[in-house]
């Protein structure tokens, strides 16, 4: 892994397999450092011929901390009362084109996971002649009549961290959070959750970064428009029992995409676990093919 400057930022990258091999970038979601994209997906991905990179987003993990801006109100998200975010996800799907032009890479195919799909989605729009395929999992359209999460779920998203920030106490309460939202065909056990948000929190805990990429999120608005405009092949990656971003999402989102395809997965929920990574990487490796 290494930092890669793009301008007025840095972000933590690794990348896997020869670099002469397609590539295929992969995002992710709210608050998610890379390392939670799973090594087994990874391996099958270089395996099957793939340059695979991964990388922290801004404000997450190793990338730059954008502590100079505000940390946004969260109270008045809640309550409707939405102010300017202090960037949106339109910056940060312009930080991915700038991590491709830093690496000297033309084209991608591109993978992304809830806010990371939505990151995608735009890369797709907007950067089109970048992108060669999307494989949009666990997402949404930002369609406003799209059905909420669960009220558990909701509190696992937005409640408060408990105090102080302590090591135990803060993995305690992420294990409690995650057990709401990950998948009830494939649970997870306790001691690799465990073993999961220890390294993640010695790593970068970071909660105003989340915070602030959270009111991008929550600004992002309705992509529908966008979407319509994507050419390039699509996979819609979505689990059946998801919590937090209901399946209606995925299919909304397979909806507006003119060459989309859609994928429900049974008893998956909002997590990546480790007996679906086959099914992911067969979906991200038939859009890449397609194209």
């Amino acid at each position: 892994m290494s930092l890669v400057n793009i301008g007025a930022l840095s972000l933590e990258t690794e990348c896997c397999g020869t670099e002469d091999a397609p590539v295929i970038l992969l995002i992710q979601g709210l608050g998610t450092p890379l390392t939670r994209w799973p090594q087994p997906l990874v391996d099958r991905l270089v395996g099957s011929g793939y340059r695979v990179i991964r990388f922290d987003n801004r404000d997450i993990g190793l990338s730059s901390r954008l502590d100079a801006l505000d940390v946004p109100p969260l109270a008045r998200f809640l309550a409707g009362r939405i102010p300017a975010p202090p960037y949106t996800l339109a910056d940060m799907a312009a930080d991915a084109i700038a991590l491709l032009d830093a690496l000297r890479i033309e084209k991608a195919h591109v993978v992304g996971a809830s806010m990371g799909g939505m990151i995608g989605q735009i890369i797709a729009a907007r950067h089109s002649a970048r992108c060669l395929s999307l494989t949009s999992i666990m997402s949404s359209s930002g369609n406003p009549l799209l059905p909420p999460p669960t009220p558990a779920a909701q509190q696992a998203l937005v409640a408060p961290l408990p105090f102080p920030h302590g090591e135990k106490v803060i993995v305690r309460d992420a294990i409690r959070r995650q057990q709401t939202l990950m998948s009830p065909g494939y649970p997870t056990p306790e001691a690799e959750l465990e073993a999961m948000f220890t390294f993640e929190f010695r790593r970068g805990f970071h909660p105003a970064g989340v915070a602030r990429q959270l009111a991008a999120l929550m600004t992002g608005g309705d992509q529908r428009p966008l979407l319509a405009g994507i050419r390039v092949p699509v996979m819609v990656l979505h689990g059946k029992e998801d919590p937090l971003i209901p399946l209606a999402c995925g299919v909304d989102v397979a909806k507006a995409i003119p060459t989309a395809e859609l994928w429900a997965l049974p008893g998956m929920g909002h997590d990546f676990p480790f007996a679906l990574m086959p099914r992911f990487a067969e979906a991200i490796l038939l859009a890449a093919r397609r194209a």
